[in-house]
């Protein structure tokens, strides 16, 4: 068994060598986080946006619902997903249990209630402070609604941003319905997860530092959007 050491060079060899294997792991990482990400904003921006600016019967149920599905474990999405998916599932006939298409569900399902939480307290700020103008200028909630995701676009990006950091990271629901396939659904996380109960450290090595330096990035990415949509406000 390799040393620490080696292990860690031969790791960073990985990175820096172009290894077919490691960085079509990483591709399909990304296409599946990416994808869920862009899916949950579909479906978590105009729930956010609704909720923060219509008032009606049930909506502290809604907003306790909402921030309790903040916190669904990843295990339980993909063992929901996985049954729905399955043979004997109302969905069996798609035929997409063990397939990215099926890990890109579960990572939206994940990530969709945090998109619509966070994005509900941008807003409900947002119209708080532009709810007067909003009534003298006799915009209708469509009209409003707009205004208010494009004035928090930078704190919405923010928000898409934390989702993609929480859908980069899982490895729970994906290990369920994806299989850890090599080469179809072989995910960063699975794939390190995989790699050290085997005992390959160096690609489990590999992997980790590529994880962390999306999670640096990710976590730059939000740092700049805040201090840009801090200067656009002062602007």
């Amino acid at each position: 068994m390799q040393s620490l050491s080696d292990s860690f060079l031969l790791a960073i060899s990985l990175v820096f060598s172009g290894d077919q294997n490691l960085w079509e792991i990483v591709a399909l990482s990304l296409q599946v986080s990416l994808s869920a990400t862009v899916l949950a904003c579909i479906v978590g921006l105009p729930v956010g946006a609704l909720v923060a600016m219509a008032r009606f019967r049930g909506r502290g149920v809604l907003l306790t619902l909402m921030n309790a599905l903040m916190g669904l474990p990843p295990v339980v999405v993909g063992l929901l997903v996985y049954l729905h998916l399955s043979r004997s599932g109302p969905m069996g006939f798609l035929g997409l249990l063990y397939t990215p298409t099926a890990m890109i569900i579960a990572q939206t399902i994940l990530i969709a209630p945090i998109i619509a939480a966070l994005s509900r307290q941008v807003l409900q700020d947002l119209n708080a402070e532009y709810a007067d103008q909003f009534h003298s200028f006799s915009l209708t909630r469509g009209q409003a609604g707009r205004a208010l995701l494009w004035d928090g676009r930078f704190a919405l990006m923010t928000v898409a941003l934390a989702g993609f950091g929480r859908a980069i990271a899982e490895v729970g629901a994906v290990m369920i319905v994806g299989g850890n396939i090599d080469h179809l659904t072989r995910v960063m996380t699975t794939a390190i997860a995989l790699e050290t109960s085997k005992g390959d450290l160096a690609l489990a090595l590999a992997l980790g530092i590529i994880l962390l330096f999306l999670a640096m990035s990710v976590n730059a990415a939000v740092q700049a959007l805040q201090q840009s949509a801090g200067r656009w406000a002062h602007g």
